[in-house]
């Protein structure tokens, strides 16, 4: 089995530093180190990793806005936020980014292993206390809009996208509809396909019905 491989984006040197080698202790490889979001783009581009881990502070865009960027332009990838924020702005502006994990800067070597390899295997994994501060903003939720809403990680405009495409609608009909351009419904798509992590089109409407979407038609 081929070794999980890592882009690391911290603007903390010393931080990268210490974490590249803890990853590369484990097995993992590190093929790159950025300091901000820009250069952690432009790393990810370049070298396609397994797993990018993010941090959300960083002196240009900041990481869930990385996250969205590259979502959208590296199907594929995975990021995991490594982050000391855990507020609920946070937390939800990296999901609906589209963060597979989010960590906190204090877990430990374990845990940031295990995280990893879970996320490299496509698996969403959360800290502890995340995990518990998303469980009470659900629960609070109750039968609420918010909770029942399908694709929490998607934006309301990809949302409204996919529910066109559920219907059957061509880009160039989704554009006439929705008073866009061709190119920005394409581009838009492509970040719904990367977000729900399909293959295609076609799965993409099989999941959105699913969901509930697309009965309009």
């Amino acid at each position: 089995m081929s070794a999980v491989t890592v882009v690391i984006v911290d603007d903390h040197p010393i931080f990268r530093r210490g974490l590249a080698q803890l990853l590369e202790s484990a097995g993992m490889v590190v093929l790159a180190q950025a300091g901000d979001g820009l250069g952690g783009i432009a790393a990810v581009v370049e070298h396609r990793p397994d797993v990018v881990l993010m941090d959300l502070h960083l002196p240009d865009i900041n990481g869930a806005e990385a996250t969205r960027r590259l979502v959208r332009d590296v199907p594929g990838v995975q990021i995991c936020i490594l982050t000391m924020f855990d507020d609920d702005d946070s937390v939800f502006a990296s999901m609906r980014a589209g963060a597979l994990g989010y960590l906190l800067k204090g877990a430990d070597v374990e845990g940031i292993e295990r995280a990893v390899r879970a996320v490299a295997a496509g698996e969403a994994l959360y800290s502890a206390a995340v995990a518990r501060r998303m469980q009470s903003f659900f629960v609070a939720a109750g039968t609420g809009a918010v909770a029942a809403l399908p694709f929490p990680e998607l934006t309301p405009r990809e949302r409204e996208v996919l529910d066109h495409v559920a219907r059957g609608a061509s880009n160039a009909d989704i554009a006439a509809a929705l008073e866009l351009q061709q190119k920005t419904v394409r581009n838009v798509v492509s970040a719904v396909l990367a977000k729900l992590r399909v293959a295609d089109r076609s799965h993409a409407i099989v999941r959105a019905r699913d969901a509930g979407l697309g009965a309009g038609n």
